[in-house]
């Protein structure tokens, strides 16, 4: 019998194709106008919400879809795909996953449920610092207990969604580096209620960013939070992080698949209808092999996207895979962008086109959540057992 590992199910394609109906509702227009005023998708968060698909990692005795990974890497792909951008909903996917795996019973029963319905909002992750960037072990923020509370002091860098967020997963040390065996020890993480915080401790100041992220500097000033707010065992919060890390690498990957989709859509469209010198610039190979070559390497991107997230989901280890498929997936959206920005010439600096928008949402992931040199650092050490390289 043949190997379908690679092909997807009819509840699969169903699932795509109600996700991309869903978000042809919001067109360009929709996205141009928020992007241009620098605004949350309201509108669109509320209604994915509504329809289930940013609860679909939630099991369903939450009140989530109870789905995998690769169910929620097909959704993001079609935000992407149909012209949205998903920043907001990868997160409230996967940022959940360090309470349903390392929080305890109570914090489970008292979040999880309220997340799946929508009631609250989880969509900021506090680990990056203005001191720290990759290296997390360097991080700063300090949590220290005192009585029934933790005492926060510290900044944070890049944080996403925090003002429209009701609640915040944060990253500090709890053990000074210099009394720990190893630097990954002593940190630990925490689920906070923001609304309560803000102008209380915590400090939010909006960045101007590239792209419409919604970004943050956080300043943390003697800032009280609840003992109950530690998830998991004080020390331990590297590892729970660490934990997520490779769903979110598959997700963002996902991002960067629809992106790379929409490109080549939108080049190919384009190429096909524009006349110039009598024919259809597509019949040119300068335009035609960019746009075709861009292609292949979305294919193979999109292979590795899904046997890391089919191992995944079979609790296979997958760090490699995952690591992988975001560095193959964010370099085919650039790739397919460029084809797409050179096929369009001026048209594809216009606004009204979506094209400049995209790109540089686009680019985001070369970057983040993770460098892709850092990527291929992890590669060369943990999958080919090279020396360490930094």
């Amino acid at each position: 019998m043949a190997d379908m590992t690679f092909v997807l199910t009819a509840e699969q394609k169903a699932l795509k194709a109600a996700v991309y109906d869903l978000c042809k509702q919001y067109p360009g227009e929709y996205w141009r106008d928020l992007d241009s005023r620098r605004e949350y998708p309201e509108a669109f968060i509320n209604e994915l919400t509504k329809a289930g698909y940013l609860a679909v990692l939630i099991p369903e005795e939450y009140g989530g879809g109870g789905l995998g990974i690769m169910e929620a890497t097909l959704i993001l792909e079609e935000i992407n795909r149909s012209g949205g951008n998903a920043g907001a909903c990868h997160a409230q996917m996967y940022i959940m996953g360090t309470v349903l795996r390392h929080g305890s019973a109570e914090q489970k029963q008292q979040y999880l449920p309220k997340l799946a319905t929508g009631e609250l909002r989880l969509q900021a992750f506090g680990v990056t610092e203005p001191n720290a960037g990759s290296d997390t072990t360097k991080l700063q923020t300090t949590a220290v207990r005192k009585g029934d509370r933790y005492v926060v002091n510290g900044q944070k860098m890049f944080i996403s969604r925090v003002l429209q967020s009701d609640l915040m997963l944060l990253l500090a040390r709890t053990t000074p580096v210099a009394q720990v065996k190893k630097k990954t020890d002593g940190l630990s993480v925490f689920l906070i209620d923001i609304r309560e915080l803000k102008g209380k401790g915590l400090d939010v100041r909006p960045l101007k960013m590239m792209m419409n992220h919604s970004t943050n500097a956080l300043f943390f000033d003697n800032m009280e939070i609840p003992a109950g707010s530690l998830i998991g065992q004080e020390g331990k919060g590297f590892s729970y992080i660490l934990d997520g890390m490779n769903a979110e690498r598959i997700l963002v990957a996902s991002d960067s698949l629809g992106d790379a989709r929409w490109f080549i859509e939108k080049a190919v469209a384009y190429a096909g209808q524009r006349v110039i010198f009598g024919k259809p610039i597509g019949s040119n190979q300068g335009v035609q092999f960019p746009i075709a070559k861009a292609h292949v390497n979305i294919e193979a991107a999109d292979l590795m996207r899904t046997k890391a997230a089919r191992m995944f989901d079979a609790g296979i280890p997958c760090g490699g895979e995952a690591n992988m498929a975001k560095y193959l997936a964010s370099e085919a959206a650039i790739e397919a962008g460029n084809a797409c920005m050179d096929a369009h010439g001026g048209y594809g600096f216009a606004e009204e086109y979506d094209i400049e928008r995209k790109f540089r949402e686009s680019r985001l992931y070369r970057a983040a959540p993770i460098n892709n040199n850092l990527v291929l650092a992890f590669v060369g050490e943990h999958v080919l057992g090279m020396p360490r390289s930094y």
